[in-house]
This record gives structure tokens, sequence and C-alpha cells, in this order.
């Protein structure tokens, strides 16, 4: 098993930064932002300095390369955050992947639109998820749809379901146990996924009271937490994980702000080393 961390968590670094702090610190990878994202502000989602452009993206691929491996750091997956509906996009994340020696991408999950069914859209999904398939068969990389709550694949049933009968060399899954605390946990998820689990993102949520209405409703909302903090248990995570035979990447996600950031990465690498260690992962 080895430890990565997505940068969409770490928007204070630069890609070089975020590089070099996370080598430092002992992590084995690091799993890269990429996307077309607003430039105002400074947080997880817009004006994140962790993040590479997708327009253009292939005059980065160098930089990107020589940034990772020069720090010594393997690349776990690339962060990617288009739909499948966008194939020029797709193929060019699915290309990248190839270029920088990367293996697996993930594809953004997609919703039900204003005027379909569930059916009608989960149908159009599959459709274009063939289409991946092949394009990644060509690339010889592995493209990954992730259990994410608010689109068609919330839980693992409805992603084995996207994917049955598609090569799990080519396709796979990325199980996350934070998205799965707001929708889509299931007792047996991992066993169920089998060989198309691919990829495992680690961050905790927790339900917070956020209103009392006028009749005392009380109205619930999730939040992001430290690792250590939330709904999701990640000693019982790893153990099903051992469980299963899975020895691949745990990329973090940890969007939660209670430490700051050099010291949230750290905490985080040394808690999922024991938690590991704890499930019987032999780690180098």
């Amino acid at each position: 098993m080895k430890f990565s961390v997505f940068t969409a968590s770490t928007p204070g670094w630069t890609p070089a930064e975020a590089a070099e702090i996370l080598a430092a610190q002992g992590w084995h990878g690091i799993e890269w932002r990429i996307t077309d994202q607003d430039p105002g502000g400074s947080g997880f989602w817009s004006g994140n300095r962790a993040t590479w452009p997708l327009t253009g993206l292939e005059e980065s691929l160098d930089e990107i390369a020589a940034i990772t491996t020069g720090a010594g750091l393997e690349f776990s997956a690339l962060g990617g955050y288009v739909p499948p509906t966008r194939r020029a996009d797709t193929e060019r994340m699915l290309a990248a992947t190839a270029a920088l020696g990367a293996g697996r991408v993930r594809i953004a999950g997609l919703k039900v639109e204003p005027g379909q069914t569930y059916r009608e859209a989960f149908a159009a999904c599959r459709e274009h998820w063939e289409w991946v398939e092949d394009k990644a068969r060509q690339y010889g990389v592995q493209a990954l749809v992730e259990l994410h709550h608010e689109t068609l694949t919330p839980s693992a049933s409805a992603a084995r379901r996207l994917l049955e009968g598609l090569d799990p060399a080519y396709v796979g899954v990325i199980h996350d146990i934070g998205n799965l605390v707001i929708e889509g946990y299931e007792e047996h998820g991992l066993d169920l996924l089998g060989e198309y689990l691919a990829h495992v993102h680690v961050k905790n949520c927790a339900w917070h009271l956020s209103a009392v209405e006028s009749d005392g409703t009380l109205r619930w909302e999730p939040k992001w937490v430290p690792l250590r903090e939330g709904r999701a248990s990640l000693p019982e995570l790893f153990g099903r994980l051992a469980a299963t035979g899975y020895d691949g990447w745990v990329a973090v996600e940890d969007f939660s702000t209670v430490l700051p950031l050099p010291e949230r990465t750290l905490n985080n690498l040394e808690y999922l080393t024991a938690v590991a260690r704890a499930a019987g992962y032999d780690l180098r």
C-alpha cells in the first residue's frame, strides 16, 4: 500500500511546494488536480495554487513530470474533472495520463439532467463509458469513476452496474469513504466492487445541525472534518481493504481546516500509517 495526497486539498501550495513538502514528510506520491478553475479566491475549489489547467495541458506535461519525479514522488493518479460527455477533453486527460505514466485518471461522474429520468441518464452514461473503455485501452491507461454523492454512482452497487462487463484493466472505481457518509454507503461495498476496485480516496465527514425551524424541525448538513473525527471509521475501512486483498494507492483529500496545511498533511500520514499497520499492512 502507498499513500498520496490529492492536491485539491493543498490549495495554498504551488505545485513545486506541494511536491517538495509532501516528499519531505514521507508521502509516496501525489495526485494532481487538473481543471480550468475560477482564478478568484484562494480555496479548495477556486484559486487553488496546486492545480494544473486543463486548457493547454499538453504544454505543462514536461513540468508536471519534472516536479513530480524531481521530488522523488510517484503519480497515484491524475485528478480530472472532465465528464465523459466531453469526449475531446476526456481523450486529452487519457493522453496526458499515458504521457506521464500516471496509470489512472478520474473521469467526472454524471448526474440526472433536467428532463431525464434516472434510467435514461444511466443508460446514456453507460454508452459514454463504453466509449471511455475503448479509448483507455488505446492509451493503455485506466479510467476511474468515483463513488460520489449526487451523481449516478453514489454507491458500489451503482458503480458496479455501470461498469459491469467492461474490462477492469481499463475502467475501475474510486472508493471514497467520506463521500459515502453523505450518500451511498453499503456494508459490503468493497467486496461488491471486486475487480473494479482500482483506487481509494479518504477523507471524513460528519453531520452538523444547521438550523432549527419554527415548528422544531431540525436541519442537518454534512461538513468535512479531520480524518480521525468523522462518521467514517478508517480503522474499519483499512481492515476491510486488507480482507479484500487491496494493496494499491490510498489518496488523501482532507478538506478540513482545523490544522494548518503542513501539520494537517503530516498528521494524516502518521495516522494512515498507524491504521494501515494495525490492519496488517507491511509498509516500507
